[in-house]
């Protein structure tokens, strides 16, 4: 057996066991807590939300700040809108069903409440200062709680590593898939123009990376909402018996016997929560990281309207693939991933189904690739004090140029074990912090009240 191959099947093993029942309990738990600590502040203030991201002119950003509280939502969705929920739907109802598209609702609504946490206390701890350069998230807030010596560090390290693999080399991969399928292009040109692309975006510092990012995001989201509408229209009849399909096989067992008892249960609910969060980026921390540039001052406004973003890729896009999957009928024909994603909507679209989902999985992952530029630019900063910024440049790009003609299966696996470690560190920090956002929530209720 090869040494990649030996590594591959270790990371699987323990990928089984992290997101069987451990990590599932601890998700629901520390959500449930947080969920009723802050009596639910994801259903309270949905309404509030909405006016925040409407009307941005009410949550001010720092004089220091590389963007404004509005920018970092936008980017904060585009890094939770990729190819790991075009792709990561399909695969979760391969996996685990039709039940895993209620576990994806459900999870998302929680993780709303895990988002407004994270986004509050990246505002409410302040940012660091490295020339003209801001970090924030939770870097800054693991260094309030026991542990602070080398939490920050653990995580900024996996966040990088994150960044690097997911939010790039993956990215990377996929737009050249998707390029040489609909254009033909050869995949060294393709990797090549990326190169290009991304060195100019890095050489322009946080600004430009904003400013890029600013343009790919309302094209991507738009797009997506235009054509899942067609494909939902075009099945209407199928989404109320989708529904009830939905429903029931979350509950129900389909084997019944022996030790295979409730397993498909397990595995809807696995696959559900853990395409949820690699979607949705819920507890993660990498929208912390994108609103702490914001150095804003008004945390709870940042905390409320960024739930939205979890709102808007979880229960909005992610459930809307999933049914679209479901309603159109192609849910159990065999094929998963983008592959699924792409059946469903040769229901409607014909052969020009596949180059819709292609334009869709090319556009989404270049949002991802140019936002995760920033976090991955956020933890190096962090890591080295602020020094060696060409440095995070240059490999920023070569990974971009590399993920592009590499095969990534082994980086595909190590999705789950990256997000894994980042979930268990942010979330005992926020759990530890707790108390702080109760009063921070507290104090903004007495004044608006």
């Amino acid at each position: 057996m090869q040494i990649n191959e030996m590594v591959n099947d270790w990371i699987l093993s323990i990928n089984n066991f992290l997101w069987g029942w451990p990590l599932i309990i601890f998700f629901v738990v520390v959500a449930c807590i947080i969920s009723v600590s802050l009596g639910f502040v994801q259903f309270r203030y949905f309404v509030t939300a909405w006016k925040l991201l409407l009307f941005p002119d009410g949550v001010k950003a720092g004089k220091k700040g590389d963007m404004t509280p509005f920018q970092a939502f936008l980017n904060a969705l585009s890094t939770s809108l990729g190819n790991g929920s075009l792709g990561g739907m399909a695969t979760a109802i391969f996996s685990g069903g039709p039940g895993a598209a209620l576990w994806i609702f459900v999870f998302g609504l929680l993780g709303m409440a895990i988002r407004f946490c994270e986004v509050f206390l990246s505002t409410a701890f302040g940012v660091k200062h490295w020339g003209h350069s801001v970090i924030g998230g939770p870097m800054v807030y693991l260094s309030q709680i026991p542990g602070r010596s080398f939490l920050p560090y653990l995580y900024a390290l996996f966040c990088l590593f994150l960044a690097l693999t997911t939010g790039n080399a993956m990215q990377a991969n996929t737009i050249r898939i998707g390029c040489s399928r609909i254009f033909g292009v050869e995949s060294l040109v393709v990797a090549v123009i990326l190169l290009v692309f991304m060195l100019y975006v890095m050489l322009g510092g946080a600004k430009r990376i904003i400013a890029v990012s600013d343009k790919i995001v309302p094209i991507k989201v738009g797009v997506f909402f235009l054509s899942a509408f067609v494909v939902l229209g075009y099945h209407f009849s199928a989404i109320i018996p989708s529904l009830v399909l939905i429903f029931k096989a979350a509950f129900t067992p389909q084997a019944v016997f022996g030790g295979v008892i409730g397993y498909s249960i397990q595995q809807a609910i696995r696959f559900g929560i853990a395409r949820t969060l690699n979607a949705s980026e819920a507890g993660l921390g990498t929208a912390a990281v994108l609103f702490g540039g914001s150095a804003s001052t008004e945390p709870t406004k940042d905390g409320i309207m960024s739930m939205l973003g979890c709102f808007i890729s979880a229960n909005l896009v992610c459930f809307s693939i999933a049914l679209m999957i479901i309603a159109s009928g192609v849910w159990n024909n065999g094929q998963t991933s983008l592959d699924l994603t792409i059946s469903a909507y040769e229901t409607v679209f014909g052969a020009s189904g596949g180059w819709i989902v292609t334009f869709l999985s090319v556009s989404f992952g270049l949002g991802v690739l140019v936002s995760y530029a920033y976090i991955a630019r956020s933890c190096w900063l962090f890591l080295t004090q602020g020094k060696f910024i060409m440095a995070i440049n240059i490999i920023y790009c070569l990974a971009t140029f590399f993920g592009a003609i590499a095969k990534v299966d082994l980086i595909w696996n190590m999705t789950d074990l990256i997000n894994a470690v980042l979930l268990m560190v942010n979330l005992t920090g926020i759990l530890l912090l707790l108390p702080l956002i109760k009063i921070g929530l507290r104090d903004y209720e007495k004044h608006t009240a």
